[in-house]
């Protein structure tokens, strides 16, 4: 369950991220909206991992990690960024530190 809460969370926070560039700085009243909540949905499902029983560093890194990597990609499928071999390389050292991260916390 706390991996179910997790994904949701890594869900939300892309979908609320992706929303950023349609907001218009917020000016835009349904994409901020929805934005809005989903980060809000993203930090209650990532709040309750926590709870039951997920560390807090591996929890975030874990959403960050994978939050960041979806939206790179995202970026440059649906938002034409370009996909350059730094961002590549960036994206390859957060899933490294997310995966030291994991193998440090195991018992």
């Amino acid at each position: 369950m706390v991996f179910l809460y997790l994904a949701l969370a890594i869900v939300a926070e892309v979908g609320a991220t992706s929303l950023l560039k349609f907001t218009e700085g917020f000016t835009k009243l349904w994409p901020s909206v929805a934005c809005l909540g989903l980060y809000g949905v993203a930090f209650l499902m990532l709040s309750r991992a926590i709870q039951r029983g997920l560390d807090v560093g591996v929890g975030y890194a874990i959403w960050a990690g994978l939050g960041t990597t979806l939206i790179v990609l995202i970026g440059a499928l649906f938002l034409h960024e370009p996909l350059t071999a730094a961002k590549v390389a960036g994206v390859a050292l957060v899933v490294s530190g997310v995966v030291v991260l994991n193998m440090s916390g195991a018992h």
